[in-house]
């Protein structure tokens, strides 16, 4: 894996996903170059659904990630490709396996989402975003996966409240029917209490700073919790400044 190669995956995440990004820029060098493939991964596996209205198109695009983790998780010949290359060098088949199934859960986001119960919603999140977080903290030698999962749902929750409006606008239905503000406290408060179980367990010391990402999740569950009607809208120097201290101390 070539320091050119980090830097494409860098500079995707940079454009794609920016609060991950400065997450990852406060993580030590050597496991940048593991998170910033890891992470390209995931952005390009999640805009597969939305960059075509075509649900033919889209299913093609998720099978073709399907394929390269197989290459991958095969130890033989792998396509070369600006995120898969690198991604292959991070990589173990354990990690193939979960990441096929994080894709798999991606089909939802084709077929239009009617989640019956917040527990259907919570499991998507579980399957998308704490696979996510648990792959890479496993990669940095992490173990307790129950645990890391909750801090990936409570991480996941988090960003699905944030992302609410604009799907509803795009005439998605991200929420279970119902009271909308009552499922968004509901969700907060899993989140919470998900998070309360992460803190609670402890975690190897070289994987403290794959867990940066999670420095704004608590103060924004938190104020979906207080007031579900409003998008939170936190101090950005408080933001920095949280994520600064977190990077000292990890």
């Amino acid at each position: 894996m070539t320091d050119a190669e980090v830097s494409a995956c860098a500079g995707l995440v940079a454009r794609g996903d920016p609060d991950r990004f400065r997450a990852v820029m406060a993580a030590p060098v050597d496991l940048r170059r593991r998170l910033f493939p890891l992470y390209a991964f995931n952005l390009e596996v999640a805009r597969a659904p939305w960059v075509t209205k075509e649900p033919l198109i889209a299913e093609m695009r998720l099978q073709w990630w399907r394929d390269a983790l197989a290459e991958i998780g095969s130890d033989g010949a792998v396509r070369r490709h600006e995120v898969v290359t690198p991604l292959a060098a991070v990589l173990d088949a354990q990690a193939t396996r979960d990441l096929d199934d994080l894709i798999e859960a991606r089909r939802a986001d084709i077929e239009g989402w009617s989640f019956a119960s917040s527990v259907e919603l919570t499991r998507y999140i579980d399957r998308t975003a704490g696979t996510l977080l648990w792959t890479a903290a496993r990669l940095a030698g992490a173990s307790d996966a129950p645990a890391i999962r909750d801090a990936g749902l409570a991480h996941g929750i988090s960003a699905w409240l944030r992302a609410v409006p604009d799907l509803v606008a795009k005439g998605r239905h991200p929420l279970p029917s119902g009271e909308a503000e009552a499922h968004i406290a509901a969700l907060a408060e899993t989140g919470l209490a998900a998070l309360d179980r992460f803190r609670q367990a402890r975690q190897p010391t070289q994987a403290h700073p794959v867990f940066l990402v999670l420095s704004d999740t608590r103060a924004e569950l938190r104020a979906f919790a207080a007031n579900p009607g409003t998008q939170p809208r936190l101090n950005p120097l408080v933001s920095r400044l949280r994520l600064g201290w977190r990077a000292v101390m990890s």
